[in-house]
């Protein structure tokens, strides 16, 4: 089973740190079902929905982040 980091399971009380887009950095305090995520060399990276659109024939086409 997959989980997210900052999840429950463990018993302790942890915070859960804002997602941050890798295109232009902007923050989002909770989960944002119009973001993008993108895992690239083992590395999950999350895009807003500005950038998403605007790379959005690259991201179909499975290029990484660094060709747009």
């Amino acid at each position: 089973m997959t989980r997210l980091p900052g999840g429950s399971d463990d018993g302790l009380a942890t915070e859960r740190q804002p997602l941050v887009c890798a295109g232009c950095g902007a923050e989002s305090e909770g989960p944002r079902p119009t973001w993008t995520c993108s895992v690239e060399n083992g590395e999950r990276r999350y895009f807003c929905d500005s950038c998403s659109r605007e790379n959005l024939r690259a991201i179909e086409g499975r290029l990484d982040s660094a060709w747009w």
